[in-house]
């Protein structure tokens, strides 16, 4: 089975410093059809305004990756953790038995687009973690990169779930392929550009799930230069 998200259904904030797509139920926007996606629990798209940002807030057993697209996102946590993240950085807390943190554009000037990524931890209560790598964009021409694995294989960070987060960029007629296992569930997400899979049109925002599904895939870039995160992730 394969689950459609197209970008245009995502949730959508506007707060004026923030403007936010959410593939999942996330604060106020709510949908029971889209609670998450097995241990995928938060996809969220965020722009935010130049010297605006979340104040500090707290949470508890969750793995959240930031993947930053443009600009620079400052961060600051109650476990002594800061600095900025700039374009083509991960970030990874582990919240685990509880931290606090803030998130603000690192700029005065320009905007900050980032993906907010959180995953259901798989251990509760654990002392919080922190970790930021550096992709080079130039690296994943074409091929599948890891940026998160369980147990930070291939410089990857190494997160608390069985899970990966690979990602991978096409140019016009670039072309990848994945093998699907039909006991593992999969997340593809689109986070900008036009690529095609098998034929099937994706654009900025566009999700699709793989649910029992097996067999090689091929992705290919069709249009200016395309960001694409690849989730390998167990079955509920």
């Amino acid at each position: 089975m394969i689950l459609e998200r197209p970008a245009a259904a995502r949730g959508a904030v506007n707060l004026g410093w923030l403007h936010s797509r959410h593939t999942f139920s996330f604060g106020h926007y709510y949908d029971p059809d889209w609670m998450g996606f097995g241990v995928l629990r938060v996809v969220n798209d965020d722009t935010v305004a130049p010297g605006g940002g979340f104040s500090p807030h707290s949470h508890a057993n969750m793995e959240i990756i930031s993947v930053v697209l443009d600009g620079a996102l400052a961060h600051k946590d109650s476990a002594g953790n800061a600095g900025v993240i700039r374009a083509g950085d991960v970030q990874w807390m582990s919240a685990g038995r509880g931290i606090e943190h803030s998130e603000f554009n690192g700029s005065q000037t320009e905007p900050v687009h980032f993906l907010q990524i959180w995953l259901q931890t798989d251990r509760l209560n654990a002392v919080p973690a922190y970790d930021q790598k550096h992709f080079d964009p130039d690296t994943r021409r074409a091929r599948w990169v890891a940026l998160a694995t369980p147990d930070g294989a291939d410089g990857s960070i190494a997160i608390r779930q069985q899970a990966r987060l690979l990602a991978t960029r096409l140019e016009p007629g670039d072309r990848v392929e994945f093998t699907l296992d039909a006991a593992r569930h999969y997340w593809l997400h689109v986070a900008r550009g036009e690529v095609q899979l098998d034929g099937r049109k994706l654009v900025t925002g566009d999700a699709l799930g793989f649910v029992e599904e097996s067999g090689v895939r091929t992705l290919a870039g069709v249009g200016d230069a395309s960001d694409v995160l690849w989730f390998e992730l167990p079955q509920a």
